[in-house]
């Protein structure tokens, strides 16, 4: 049996990663690729329970330490009882989100540090990172306006930060992508939703194995 991959999306709020990602996994079925779509925090039961305490728009008094250990928390039990075990069933895991969030937001945005955060997630993950990671980039004004227009969408409390936290979470993932240009990739994420299918696909074709 084949190991699989380990693809995780990344960007802003509102950078439509979450859209774009359903759609790849669409994509990669119908040509008989076997993938596992997830999400963090999430994508089982415990780490969902976790998201919803994270999340919650009341929890306002969150410090941002316990932030970032209960993200790591989440991330650990959603790695062990799922992404692992379908990456040694040889899917091609797809991850709404995994570290790059906590180092970003945690890291950067709350002034944690990003190395101070990968610390903690360190003991969460181990060696454990993806093979590829897509960043949808996209200001956060634009990003934010998306939100507003999208009724249906989850409204969580990172969407109610000001500007400038969001100002500064896409630049942290700015220095995560000069820091690991061999892992993340950028896509523009304010082009049309169908160019930026395209591009974050042709990203997941060139590590693909051959058949």
């Amino acid at each position: 049996m084949k190991k699989g991959l380990f693809i995780t999306t990344e960007g802003p709020e509102g950078a439509g990663k979450t859209t774009v990602l359903a759609h790849l996994d669409e994509h990669l079925k119908n040509r008989g690729i076997t993938t596992l779509i997830t999400r963090e925090p999430g994508g089982i039961d415990i780490a969902e329970q976790i998201r919803r305490v994270i999340l919650e728009p009341e929890n306002t008094a969150m410090d941002p330490r316990t932030e970032a250990l209960l993200y790591a928390a989440a991330r650990r039990q959603h790695l062990v009882e799922k992404v692992k075990p379908g990456i040694e069933e040889g899917a091609v895991v797809l991850c709404d989100r995994f570290v790059d969030s906590s180092l970003a937001y945690q890291g950067y945005a709350r002034g944690l540090g990003i190395d101070e955060v990968y610390k903690i997630n360190e003991f969460a993950i181990e060696t454990m990172m993806p093979d590829l990671t897509i960043y949808f980039d996209i200001a956060p004004e634009e990003g934010l306006a998306r939100i507003e227009k999208h009724q249906g969408r989850e409204v969580n409390r990172l969407d109610l930060e000001a500007l400038d936290f969001h100002r500064k979470v896409r630049e942290g993932y700015l220095i995560l992508l000069a820091r690991f240009p061999e892992r993340i990739v950028k896509i523009d994420a304010s082009l049309p939703m169908e160019e930026v299918f395209k591009a974050a696909l042709a990203k997941i074709e060139a590590i693909l194995p051959s058949e």
